[in-house]
């Protein structure tokens, strides 16, 4: 399930499906689209160019020994079997990281700033006086509030922007999810809307209780029980 917040409270509860026509999401979808397409850089292939122009010929990779490539397929095989199967992650709760920090609506752009650099996290959603979350405040957005990025002619402008509220920053509305929310469904809109990732909350307060990342599935494709993404 998905849920929605506003700053006067709760804005939808319900499926995917649902989530996808609120005309606030597809703002924040279009808005964060258009960003990434701007800021995009494309990607080259990179080809080896010989000495008279021509694509360079690849040495082709010195034949494998049979022998001990069986020998290591065979042990492979020997290991796999002696290990019990490991269950499918389906769920947000099974990957999502309990402990969140929460970044109080009435924070300044400095404050929420210097609390995402000493925890060391690149986003963490704002939350209001009943810590339900109604904004994601994301690093990458803010370059500008970096000194090695500050114009020096602007000084005064910049820090006036610094003691700016952090809801003048944050991504608004934010999609929230509970930790039995499917993983499929929170990485379509993690893809859809171009964000980091999602608050996860409690179904009934609609209370932060943790926060599922990008970082969060990559880690468990690559060290964690397989993902069942098509379930």
């Amino acid at each position: 399930m998905f849920t929605l917040f506003g700053l006067n409270g709760r804005l939808y509860s319900g499926a995917l499906d649902g989530l996808r026509e609120l005309e606030p999401v597809r703002a924040v979808a279009r808005l964060r689209g258009t960003a990434a397409v701007a800021g995009a850089q494309l990607d080259a292939a990179v080809v080896r160019v010989g000495s008279q122009g021509q694509p360079a010929k690849q040495n082709p990779a010195p034949p494998a020994e049979a022998l001990p490539r069986a020998a290591a397929a065979a042990y492979a095989q020997a290991a796999r079997a002696n290990q019990p199967e490991r269950q499918r992650l389906t769920r947000v709760r099974e990957l999502m990281t309990a402990r969140v920090l929460g970044l109080p609506l009435g924070l300044t752009l400095s404050e929420a700033w210097q609390r995402l650099l000493e925890t060391r996290l690149a986003q963490a959603p704002v939350l209001d006086e009943q810590e339900r979350p109604v904004g994601l405040l994301i690093r990458a957005d803010l370059p500008q509030l970096s000194p090695a990025h500050a114009d020096l002619s602007a000084w005064g402008n910049w820090r006036e922007r610094l003691q700016q509220p952090v809801s003048s920053a944050m991504t608004a509305p934010i999609p929230c999810v509970s930790p039995e929310t499917p993983i499929r469904e929170v990485s379509q809109v993690l893809h859809e809307m171009r964000l980091p990732g999602l608050p996860v909350v409690d179904d009934d307060s609609g209370r932060a209780i943790g926060f599922i990342s990008r970082s969060d599935l990559l880690r468990a494709i690559g060290h964690e029980p397989p993902l069942d993404l098509w379930s």
